[in-house]
């Protein structure tokens, strides 16, 4: 490929509103292009990563006994009434009418789609197992949509859904694409984590993030450094504290600490550390009736540590709060006969549920709200001062030093951007759609699922993320758009620096190397800076002098200075750093 005949764009300054090095990088380097908020077009730099990504995810996929097919973008609103989620999943879930006042909606995955595929498509367990995948187009209306292809509205992913006849052979099929994404991230040559997650609104029993590496990622890893343990900070247990809860020592006393509202200014206020209070989360439950209209409400009073943060994922999980809101400042006056900031469990006007983190139940002479403005209580204990709570779980966030849930050692985290995530499903979506098969004993069986998903657009960035510097992207060469580029001094000038560059070019090519001539006739300064921005691993520069010389210059984009080559010997030596 020659300069003249692509399209290259750079920018010396990113946008204003990109506030991250990858949306940065990718606007400058004329990746791509805002369309609107959270929409981008993918321009031919961009695109050539993009469909590199494509490849090596399709070769792997297909390796696995993966099908490809592709579904529709605009899917029937019927189908996800089947299952419930065309109601439940919100408004990231972009719904649209056509002419005839039809409900479709924009696809952000394709679960019911594939379970209507293969409840008419497979009638025989001698049909299973089947895997069936797609590389697509998807919209997700977020919120608020920011860091440029991190987390667009419209992006490409490849999802793809196994169907199976039981657990046993389901989980296989799980299994076999786990160590599908390792070989596929491995080979995007990117430093990763496979970590334990929820399943969130998917839905399913068992998951498993990949996350890259990145000191911008929005995602904390849990990992204990001395073994194999690795979760999102939604999954990961923070297990009980060792060791009986200790007996009480101080009398229980109301203390004025006046304009204190939170732990920290308590704690600093009267001289203690911030992990003997005890912060207090109302939360409030629904009861509906078959108009939707609330018939009973449960206020329910969270005890964590304070220096600990709620986890919203475990609260949800515990019984009674799958669908959990935050109390109202009337519900807490009413409950509580206080404002919020010094709220505690004692001296309640009316009764609410009582739940502790595993910390908070092992905390003796702690601090709390007094339920009285300016006032905190000192010396509180369970058993005396109050009743043991009606139910003790793990309902925080870990933080670095914790135990391990394995017993191999102490947590650390670090910070990554999902790029893979995989589950299983279990009868899910079968049930819900009567997806089923007839099994070896003649009798219908539903079938086991499982769905796997890689966010094709969203890998370039988080790659950049992890591979940059103040000159621009540092492309693995698995995922560059060009893997070598020659840069000419003086072509123009020199019919001796067209030929050779034409013929290194050529040769370049004849391997399957993806290489980029640069005949634009730039400065060289200019040129070299392009390339830099643009992130090509190898560059070859050709000159007038070095071809006397009988020299050429090589760089690797991590390189600080050039590397002489002999001219007669530079094919081999580019072979050799091209793992040819």
């Amino acid at each position: 490929m020659k300069a003249s005949q692509f399209h290259i764009a750079t920018l010396k300054e990113a946008p204003a509103d990109a506030e991250v090095v990858s949306h940065q990088l990718m606007m400058r380097a004329g990746m791509i292009k805002k369309l609107g908020a959270g929409i981008y077009t993918y321009m031919p730099m961009g695109l050539q990563v993009i469909r590199k990504v494509e490849a090596i995810v399709r070769e792997e996929m297909n390796r696995a006994s993966a099908i490809e097919l592709t579904m529709p973008v605009i899917q029937p609103a019927e189908l996800w009434q089947e299952t419930g989620r065309f109601e439940k999943m919100g408004p990231e879930l972009l719904r649209i009418r056509d002419r005839h006042d039809r409900d479709f909606v924009v696809q952000p995955t394709s679960e019911e789609v594939v379970t209507d595929i293969a409840r008419q498509e497979i009638r025989s367990y001698k049909q299973l197992p089947k895997n069936f995948y797609q590389i697509q187009t998807k919209f997700r209306d977020e919120r608020r949509p920011r860091f440029g292809l991190m987390r667009g509205r419209e992006f490409i992913m490849k999802d793809a859904y196994s169907f199976d006849r039981n657990p046993a052979a389901a989980q296989a099929s799980y299994q076999a694409m786990a160590q599908a994404y390792r070989r596929i991230f491995d080979r995007f040559g990117l430093r990763y984590r496979a970590v334990a997650a929820d399943s969130g609104a998917i839905g399913g029993d068992l998951s498993e993030e990949f996350q890259v590496i990145a000191a911008t990622g929005e995602d904390a890893i849990v990992y204990c450094p001395s073994s194999d343990y690795a979760a999102n900070m939604e999954k990961a247990e923070a297990l009980p504290p060792a060791g009986p809860r200790p007996a009480a020592v101080e009398a229980m006393k109301k203390t004025a600490t006046p304009g204190k509202s939170t732990c920290a200014d308590v704690a600093a206020l009267l001289s203690l550390p911030l992990e003997r209070t005890v912060k207090s989360l109302v939360l409030a439950t629904d009861e509906l009736d078959e108009q939707g209209a609330v018939v009973k409400t449960q206020v329910c009073l969270l005890l964590l540590r304070g220096d600990h943060d709620m986890n919203e994922v475990k609260v949800g999980k515990v019984p009674g709060l799958a669908a959990f809101r935050f109390a109202t400042v009337t519900e807490i006056e009413d409950h509580f006969g206080c404002k919020p900031g010094y709220l505690g469990p004692i001296g309640l006007q009316k009764p609410v549920r009582v739940i502790a983190d595993r910390e908070v139940a092992v905390m003796a002479d702690w601090i709390c709200g007094a339920n009285e403005v300016d006032y905190h209580i000192t010396g509180v204990n369970w058993g005396r001062d109050l009743p043991e709570p009606e139910l003790v779980t793990d309902l925080r966030n870990v933080v670095a030093g914790d135990a391990s849930p394995d017993g191999q050692g102490n947590l650390a985290i670090e910070r990554g951007i999902e790029v893979g995530h995989v589950f299983y499903l279990g009868t899910k979506y079968s049930k819900a759609m009567n997806a089923s098969f007839l099994d070896e004993d003649g009798k219908p069986k539903l079938m086991e699922m499982g769905c796997y998903g890689i966010g094709i657009t969203r890998l370039p960035a988080a790659a950049i993320e992890q591979n940059h510097d103040e000159r621009g992207i540092i492309w693995p060469d698995a995922l560059a758009p060009f893997t070598v580029v020659i840069c000419p001094i003086g072509a123009h000038r020199s019919a001796a620096v067209r030929e050779r560059s034409e013929q290194v070019h050529d040769a370049l090519s004849a391997l399957g190397v993806e290489v980029m001539l640069d005949d634009r006739d730039e400065r060289p300064g200019a040129m070299f800076a392009d390339w830099e921005l643009i992130g090509v691993p190898h560059r070859l520069v050709i000159s007038e002098r070095g071809l006397k010389e009988g020299q050429l210059e090589y760089q690797h984009r991590k390189d600080a200075a050039a590397t002489k080559v002999l001219d007669a010997e530079v094919m081999g030596f580019l072979r050799t750093r091209l793992g040819l």
